[in-house]
């Protein structure tokens, strides 16, 4: 009763029965046979079907992703591996996406199987990339690095969402969401590029491209947290749409709000070089612990993890501006990014508390509750 369970102790955290007294009903509940009503059908643990807020699997870890139900997922998609490679080695490139479709009716139309999926889909994402690009020099020889761009990215916004529609596989939805700020982000600086008459937009207009990546990420952000929001418990598909897009959007907030704040750094390759000073450092950290913020009271670990780079990158800085031997703050900084991890990893359902606990209720409600 795992999911009766996590109802329980989610009324505990927020305060509306005690944790002694979520302890004492459960046995009780169980023992007169009072459990939620989880769809009992063979699709009820499906990746795919219909609908988006169909039940999929009750978890007592609310971020874990349906990729495995089993080591037959597993042993079926290291095959569907070992025989896409010998397809795409022998060169049979036409055949490539007949195997994908035909792989993708079978392990995921028929049975349902959540890891092939997720490689099957990666796996057309590389078909569609690499046909454009063939296509791209073939047609069209030397052009514009926007422009083939916006040429490569274009046709992952139209023949994604077929496949979504067909197979309902989560990290489909989320990368076509990708592609279309992928695709708005080329046309936005392809335009600006146009009407500014320049050639390097990065350098020459490093506060408006931060800007423009900022919004972006922001906006991506935005539709992540609709998917989060709209399935608080996380039994559903749409708790795992959410968590692909989470995956993109939490580095892509970090390094845009960095871009932003340090300007023209980055083109330059200059941020985390040996001319930046204390100050510098901590505002990385300082915009690290706010996403992480972030991610603990969104139960989302993305957010941690995204920083980790940054965090590092960071820690190393200051322990060079002490004039540590390299050997020594290499591995001191490794030393400090691995504590911090293992500490916000074991401690998280503490430090949410402490983060949703200053949180207004009505916010608290629309958030996943603490475990």
């Amino acid at each position: 009763m795992q999911t009766l369970k996590f109802v329980l102790d989610g009324a505990a955290g927020e305060g509306i029965i005690s944790g002694e007294q979520a302890g004492a009903l459960l046995p009780y509940m169980e023992a007169r046979g009072v459990g939620l009503n989880v769809p009992a059908r063979a699709d009820a643990l499906d990746i795919g079907g219909p609908a988006e807020d169909r039940a999929i699997a009750p978890v007592e870890d609310t971020e874990a992703p349906r990729f495995i139900r089993g080591f037959h997922d597993v042993l079926i998609t290291i095959g569907v591996a070992i025989v896409m490679a010998g397809v795409w080695g022998i060169g049979a490139f036409l055949l490539a996406l007949p195997a994908i479709i035909i792989l993708a009716e079978i392990l995921v139309k028929r049975q349902r199987l959540a890891l092939p999926a997720v490689l099957l889909t990666a796996l057309y994402v590389h078909w569609i990339l690499t046909t454009s690009l063939l296509i791209q020099d073939e047609a069209t020889g030397q052009q514009d690095a926007i422009v083939g761009f916006l040429l490569t990215v274009a046709p992952l916004c139209g023949l994604l969402p077929p496949f979504y529609w067909r197979y309902r596989i989560p990290l489909s939805l989320s990368l076509w969401y990708l592609s279309l700020a992928a695709l708005a982000l080329g046309i936005v600086f392809l335009v600006l590029g146009r009407m500014l008459g320049s050639t390097d937009l990065f350098t020459e207009h490093s506060t408006l491209c931060a800007g423009i990546l900022l919004v972006t990420a922001l906006a991506l952000f935005a539709v992540a947290m609709r998917y989060d929001l709209s399935d608080r418990f996380r039994v559903t598909r749409r708790s795992d749409i959410a968590f692909w897009l989470h995956l993109v959007t939490a580095p892509a907030l970090l390094y845009s709000t960095l871009s932003f704040v340090f300007l023209g750094d980055f083109a330059n390759n200059t941020l985390f070089s040996s001319g930046k000073g204390l100050p510098d450092a901590l505002v990385i950290v300082a915009i690290v612990i706010v996403l992480m913020g972030i991610g603990l009271a969104i139960d989302r670990r993305a957010f941690v993890t995204s920083g980790l780079l940054s965090l590092g990158l960071a820690t190393a800085s200051l322990l060079q501006r002490a004039t540590a031997a390299p050997e020594t703050y290499i591995f001191l900084s490794l030393l400090i990014v691995g504590i911090v991890v293992l500490t916000i990893g074991i401690g998280w359902p503490h430090f949410r508390r402490w983060v949703l606990t200053p949180l207004p209720l009505a916010l608290k409600e629309k958030l996943p509750p603490l475990r």
